[in-house]
């Protein structure tokens, strides 16, 4: 599994422009062949902040979307932050969930 994150520090003057266009993203990437979830966040202690996350189930369906032209438009409201910027990309090679704060925890 790839995941992607992408925190943008914006004005707060294109804050609007910037979640009309990645929210309805956000929808419809969720649609995309191995596509495991995409939401956008905004920062609850910094409102100007959003976040863009993604999750792929491999690097060809995560690429095929790099190259597209939805993707473009991700990178036209990166273009529109203060500052550069974060972008990671991380690959999962396992995961879990609660049991492992039960394990933790006894």
């Amino acid at each position: 599994m790839i995941q992607s994150a992408i925190r943008m520090v914006l004005p707060g003057n294109r804050l609007k422009e910037a979640t009309a266009i990645l929210g309805p993203m956000a929808e419809r990437t969720r649609t995309e062949r191995g596509c495991l979830g995409c939401h956008l966040h905004q920062d609850v202690l910094d409102e100007n902040v959003l976040i863009f996350e993604e999750s792929w189930a491999s690097d060809t369906d995560m690429e095929r979307h790099l190259r597209s032209q939805e993707y473009r438009d991700l990178l036209l409201v990166m273009e529109m932050a203060l500052v550069k910027p974060e972008v990671r990309f991380d690959t999962v090679a396992r995961s879990s969930g609660i049991e492992t704060i039960h394990h933790a925890r006894g």
